[in-house]
């Protein structure tokens, strides 16, 4: 009710305030304060017949498809409405004395005002189609926006799929090389994977996981290769506390780190070191994978690569981080080996 009342107050300040423009220009001319009452009263005739010729407008819009009908049929209503609004509007002016003629005994006064007001009629049906047409262009816009992150959804859902299957069996296999010569570690390892599984699940319909998440996660992953390759596997990670907290999608680090123990370190003999680093640039935040191990095959490009860790990695990106918002680069290591970096919004 109070809602309701508020409408009604702001409607009559709205045509009283159209009423004050309008009638400027006659006041200017000498035509007095009675120019300024008169057409405030016309005014607000009009207000108060917009809630019927909208009422008019949605029922006729509803019931006749075609353009031909529906303006034939609303001629016929404009023409019933707008004599309604003259006669109406032609009677309360005569009574309150504001007229300098009489209506009754001079019909081409009251034709010459019947056809401004069919002409104020068309412009308020020309509002109402506008109006009408702006919503549902915001609405279909709304519609859009949820079918697009349905299929962002979709997507990451897909992608991540097909991650947790390839982690999965990458870890099985380092697993199933310990069995038969070192079943303790094996077991030690299986723990480990119990772990990282724990994990996945646990973040399993979330998109995106604090970077602190993410690292911890790693660790689980390092302990696992750590027993499988002893001394010949080196770790460091360095994360600034003030991009700890900082959102990235879910497992987006250890298809990289996989990539540099399987294809850099254990390949290698003396096996090597990796080393994963985050840092703030800006307004954005900086993530090194690096490892110092046998490098990348000779012209080897990121477009031509075929791992799955890599090009999963680069569609996420690509569908979370639209409009080149992030950059995902893989690059020879100035001191040997290979550079994995990712660059995404400080979030």
């Amino acid at each position: 009710m109070k809602q309701r009342t508020s409408r009604y107050v702001v409607a009559i300040l709205a045509c009283t305030a159209a009423g004050g423009v309008f009638a400027l220009p006659y006041i200017l001319r000498g035509a007095g304060w009675s120019a300024l009452l008169s057409v405030t009263i016309n005014c607000w005739l009009w207000g108060a017949l917009t809630p019927l010729i909208r009422r008019l407008h949605d029922r006729l819009a509803a019931t006749f498809r075609r353009a031909l009908p529906l303006l034939a049929t609303h001629a016929v209503c404009g023409l019933a409405l707008t004599a309604l609004y003259v006669l109406t509007a032609a009677a309360v002016e005569d009574r309150l004395g504001l007229l300098d003629w009489d209506p009754w005994s001079q019909p081409l006064g009251l034709l010459d005002w019947f056809y401004w007001a069919m002409l104020v009629y068309c412009v308020i049906i020309g509002a109402l189609t506008g109006l009408k047409y702006y919503r549902r262009v915001l609405v279909d816009a709304l519609q859009i926006e949820r079918l697009q992150r349905g299929f962002l959804e979709a997507q990451l859902n897909t992608l991540r799929t097909q991650l947790d299957p390839h982690f999965l069996f990458n870890a099985l296999n380092g697993i199933s090389a310990c069995v038969e010569h070192e079943p303790r570690v094996a077991r030690r390892m299986i723990e480990h994977l119990g772990d990282l599984l724990r994990f996945t699940l646990d973040t399993r319909n979330r998109s995106e996981v604090s970077l602190a998440d993410e690292v911890e996660f790693l660790e689980h992953y390092f302990a696992l290769h750590r027993m499988r390759f002893a001394e010949r596997l080196a770790v460091t990670v360095s994360v600034m506390p003030d991009v700890a907290h900082t959102r990235v999608p879910s497992l987006l680090l250890q298809p990289l780190v996989e990539n540099a123990i399987r294809h850099g370190i254990a390949v290698r003999a003396s096996g090597g070191k990796v080393d994963v680093s985050a840092r703030r640039v800006g307004d954005q935040v900086e993530i090194r994978v690096t490892d110092d191990g046998v490098g990348l095959p000779p012209g080897w490009t990121m477009d031509a690569a075929r791992g799955l860790g890599i090009s999963v990695t680069r569609d996420r990106l690509a569908a979370m981080y639209p409009s080149g918002a992030s950059v995902f680069a893989i690059a020879p290591h100035p001191g040997g080996g290979t550079q994995a970096t990712i660059v995404l919004p400080l979030t």
